[in-house]
């Protein structure tokens, strides 16, 4: 069993703290607590599996899911029989963000491969990072990050999109600027390009191109009004390689020209 830091080392959990830990443990770790405890704690699993009993019962947290662990729940958790179990977690005391989530004593929630992952692991780290450093404002930081975590999950059950559309609206936001073929996104999300428009437009309610030029005139009018650029520039600067198109396109989806709207704003 591998522990970047043992849990004896922690101190008793009063209410300002937020601290957390990186363990890949193998299937002799686990931790069982009869009375609960007083805070939440919440798992990411970078890879392997690790299991959460309580009076419910029993729930798997797998290779990218998130699991948390409600207060005052008695229970118990550790790595899976057979299994190792690599896992970044923290204790935390609840947050407004929480009760946007389903009130189960463990919730489990499975994020999509690819920039979701990447992010919230990000995210872990920078947490891990501040709550070790308690340099100014650490406390917040801490908080931030986890709020932030809880803020994805809930806008992923409001959501509720097929796992392949969310990551080619990633994408779509990463690659704005640049010619975007719709044969490289099914590619990117193993689909055909026929079946990928049908989902997309199914799940969204427009077209890829739709999407796009929406996203990208919404920019757009952000840089005009609180960057000072030209509706020129500003065409260019959100990937539109002919400005007559996207004057065609703001003046269907605003009603006026991009420099009458500018000079009315």
């Amino acid at each position: 069993m591998t522990f970047d830091n043992p849990p004896e080392e922690y101190p008793e959990i009063s209410n300002a703290a937020i601290f957390g830990g990186h363990f890949n443990a193998d299937d002799t770790y686990h931790t069982r607590r009869p009375v609960g405890m007083s805070d939440c704690l919440i798992v990411y699993t970078i890879s392997g599996e690790g299991y959460f009993r309580t009076s419910a019962g029993e729930k798997h947290c797998g290779t990218g899911q998130i699991g948390i662990l409600r207060s005052g729940v008695a229970h118990e958790y550790g790595t899976a029989q057979g299994k190792r179990w690599n896992f970044v977690w923290a204790h935390f005391h609840k947050l407004v963000e929480t009760d946007y989530l389903p009130p189960d004593e463990v919730f489990i929630h499975t994020l999509p491969e690819g920039y979701l992952r990447d992010r919230v692991l990000r995210t872990f780290q920078n947490l891990l990072h501040d709550s070790r450093d308690h340099s100014g404002f650490w406390h917040a930081l801490c908080e931030n990050s986890l709020k932030e975590i809880l803020l994805l999950i809930a806008q992923r059950l409001e959501k509720k999109l097929d796992a392949r559309i969310e990551h080619v609206l990633q994408l779509l936001s990463e690659s704005m600027k640049e010619e975007i073929r719709i044969d490289d996104l099914a590619k990117a999300v193993s689909l055909s390009s026929s079946r990928l428009s049908h989902l997309f437009k199914q799940e969204i309610g427009e077209s890829i191109l739709e999407h796009l030029n929406q996203m990208r005139l919404r920019q757009a009018v952000l840089l005009m009004q609180h960057m000072g650029r030209s509706a020129t520039e500003a065409s260019f600067d959100v990937g539109f390689n002919n400005y007559n198109h996207f004057a065609a396109l703001f003046r269907r989806a605003y009603g006026v020209s991009p420099r009458r709207y500018l000079r009315s704003k």
